[in-house]
């Protein structure tokens, strides 16, 4: 393997921007208030999976299934829009299956808002432009910081209080909302 540090900090970061795990951080409080419990560990090991087998079978996976990128990144567009809706209207869209035993941690935590439709993209042209090992490095780094900040909420929801929890919600679902019409943009010509 050989590693090169600048790639390395490159991908970290593009990443980073991409999964946005701060930016996500009032849906982590919503998603752990109606779950009671975040699984940290679940949620970072799954999103750690999805990543990892998308930069080596995500092309193949998408072909399999007759679907292209663009695709793919719209299906996740919908699902972003819609979680954004549901921070700035305070209504709840995705329903919680009374059986599911906990399942915020993966849905819709680990996927879409982890590792989603923007992030698995990313890898897939990240693939075409560094080497896998780099990218490993960086997807690994990012997972670190995600669990850190998810084992964080309750902390931060303390700190920043009810009130505060209730304007961030609402901007930061106003910036989800954008980055979804963003991804919609991109893939579907006007």
């Amino acid at each position: 393997m050989n590693f090169n540090f600048t790639e390395i900090a490159s991908i970290t970061l593009i990443l980073f921007s991409i999964i946005d795990i701060l930016g996500s951080i009032p849906i982590v409080i919503e998603i752990r208030k109606r779950e009671g419990h975040i699984h940290s560990l679940k949620a970072t090991i799954i999103s750690g999976l999805l990543m990892i087998s998308f930069l080596f079978v995500g092309n193949s996976i998408l072909t399999l299934f007759g679907l292209d990128v663009a695709s793919f990144a719209i299906a996740g567009a919908i699902i972003i829009f819609i979680l954004a809706m549901e921070m700035i209207l305070g209504r709840s869209f995705f329903k919680d299956d009374p059986n599911s035993g906990g399942s915020g941690s993966i849905i819709p935590l680990a996927f879409p808002l982890i590792s989603g439709a923007g992030t698995l993209t990313t890898i897939l042209s990240l693939r075409s432009l560094y080497q896998v090992s780099n990218i490993l490095v960086g997807i690994i780094i990012n997972l670190i910081f995600v669990y850190l900040v998810l084992k964080s909420t309750g902390w931060l929801e303390r700190t920043i209080g009810k009130s505060g929890f209730n304007v961030l919600r609402r901007v930061f679902g106003i910036i989800l909302l954008a980055i979804a019409v963003k991804i919609l943009k991109q893939h579907i010509p006007l």
